[in-house]
């Protein structure tokens, strides 16, 4: 079954980190994909632009409103995410508690409509 984790954060949070922090936070990241290659369970990762980069779009009676930037204000935002293919939300669950994510803000772990 696969399961998207999406990474969320307080992306200003990222912005004060130093050069050193910076780089021991890749480093971590680099070490969690590992161990998802490595258990044969990874799929796709990817990571995103700040949410000031993003465009929003919506489509109400016939008429097409582009709006920069998010659709909302919050303190965390959506910064990346990982599939990967596991047997149920059990392991699902153990791999996000690995992700170094869950130290900086918070994981929604999703089940894929397509298994």
């Amino acid at each position: 079954m696969k399961y998207t984790l999406f990474l969320y954060s307080d992306e200003t949070a990222f912005g004060a980190m130093s050069q050193e922090q910076m780089q021991q936070a890749q480093s971590a990241y680099m070490a969690y994909t590992q161990a998802l290659q490595d258990a044969g369970v990874f799929v796709v990762t990817d990571w995103l632009q700040p949410t000031l980069t993003g465009t929003t779009m919506t489509l109400r009676d016939g008429k097409r409103r582009v709006q920069d930037g998010p659709y909302a204000t919050t303190k965390e935002q959506l910064g990346g995410y990982y599939v990967i293919d596991v047997q149920n939300l059990d392991a699902a669950l153990q791999w996000a508690e690995r992700c170094p994510a869950v130290h900086y803000g918070f994981i929604e772990i999703r089940p894929s409509a397509m298994g």
